[in-house]
């Protein structure tokens, strides 16, 4: 009921909640139909790796200068000129019609991601411009949950009507999707504090590193804030995932029905473990979420329930050999890392100055992003000399015991509360 009361009286957030749904879903459509195109042209579990890495890599490499971007013009301008940047790009996947134009979509793939850069950092530090009090808590966790449902939902759909219409249907609705959240976006009408008393922007400004050292100093200066800033790094050792659940559900959980040929049963089951994720993440903050309310020590405290249940759910998930019990693994994973995520983000928000808010979102997003850039290619790397899936599921659920480690003794830091 509180997210409803939330849509139904905050005009501004219903507008940013209603692009995120629309772009969102369009964005996992297009995901399912890349990799099962990468698969189809070269066979390789490492052009998976590589799609990814070109998703997620340019994010860290240009983190700083999207910061600097969003603390020094309109968040709100900056996001409605990348969704229709966005919109231009994966409108030239259209094009990709063979095996020799696999060199022009890891391009398109990579502008993309680059304008993702642009917008997500800026559509994060606008929440708590456009909420207060307990709905700043409220409106995160409904973010968090809405990107997770259109992750399951995007998905699922998007199998099926690549699977049924074809990719160029799927990339053709992602390019729509992306005009029309810039427009819901440009009807938003919110006071942008950090813009007050700026000065001028200049081109030359993104040359100026003072801005970044500046918020280099604000974020060394609280112990706290560092160490929370680095929870979506410890996150980013999941990141396997986004090889691990393509390939097996190609190669060990198809869907097999009436009807369907090999590659449409594949596509399929890659749908389903990737849907499997997003609906786990949908239940992991509405579940933590009644129990946290608004308590920034229960946020802190269920970050390490989060990593367990992570780890919980790869290991699970390596000693699986029916299509149910894999999904329902999948779905307690990623219930985990959506604590993480949810609780993660809004005790930076509560805890970082407005006009900052833009560079410690590019940073933190750009660590969250390399770690899983890193742990990506290493999968596909592995998993093409010969490593089972199965085995790097498992690995990766050895391996998310780390993060939860290091953030118990991160704790430590708020002992005197």
């Amino acid at each position: 009921m509180g997210y409803l009361a939330l849509l139904r009286r905050n005009r501004n957030f219903r507008l940013l909640w209603m692009a995120q749904v629309i772009s969102e879903i369009g964005d996992w459509f297009y995901t399912v139909a890349i990799y099962s195109l990468l698969l189809e042209y070269t066979g390789s579990a490492k052009s998976i790796a590589l799609a990814f890495t070109l998703q997620v890599l340019p994010q860290f490499l240009s983190s700083p200068t999207a910061g600097v971007i969003n603390d020094r013009l309109s968040r709100r301008r900056v996001m409605i000129f990348a969704d229709w940047a966005r919109a231009v790009i994966v409108a030239g996947m259209l094009f990709v019609r063979g095996p020799e134009m696999v060199t022009f979509l890891y391009a398109l793939l990579f502008l993309e991601t680059i304008m993702w850069a642009l917008f997500e950092p800026g559509r994060t530090a606008t929440i708590p411009n456009i909420t207060e009090g307990p709905d700043v808590i409220t409106g995160n966790a409904l973010s968090s949950i809405t990107w997770s449902f259109n992750f399951a939902i995007g998905s699922a759909l998007g199998g099926v009507i690549a699977a049924y219409f074809g990719r160029q249907t799927v990339f053709a609705l992602n390019a729509a999707s992306f005009v029309v959240s810039g427009f819901l976006i440009q009807r938003m009408r919110f006071v942008e504090p950090h813009m007050i008393d700026l000065p001028p922007f200049h081109p030359r400004d993104l040359f100026d590193f003072k801005p970044i050292l500046e918020g280099f100093r604000y974020v060394r200066s609280d112990a706290r804030l560092a160490a929370t800033m680095f929870v979506k790094a410890g996150l980013g050792l999941i990141g396997t995932n986004w090889v691990i659940l393509p390939i097996l559900g190609r190669e060990s959980f198809p869907v097999r029905m009436a009807g369907l040929t090999t590659d449409q049963s594949a596509t399929l089951g890659m749908s389903l473990l990737l849907g499997a994720r997003g609906f786990g993440a949908i239940l992991g903050p509405l579940i933590a979420g009644r129990f946290a309310r608004d308590s920034e020590s229960r946020m802190r405290r269920f970050i390490v329930l989060g990593f367990v249940m992570a780890s919980a759910g790869y290991l699970l998930l390596s000693r699986m050999n029916s299509t149910s019990m894999a999904a329902l693994s999948v779905a307690l994973g990623h219930a985990g890392t959506s604590i993480i995520w949810v609780f993660s983000t809004t005790l930076l928000q509560l805890n970082t100055e407005d006009k900052f808010r833009g560079r410690v979102f590019s940073v933190e997003f750009g660590f969250s992003v390399a770690m899983m850039a890193v742990m990506s290619t290493a999968a596909g790397a592995l998993i093409d000399r010969g490593v089972s899936p199965f085995e790097l599921a498992a690995f990766t659920g050895a391996v998310m015991v780390i993060p939860a480690l290091a953030w118990l003794y991160a704790l430590r830091l708020w002992r005197d509360d």
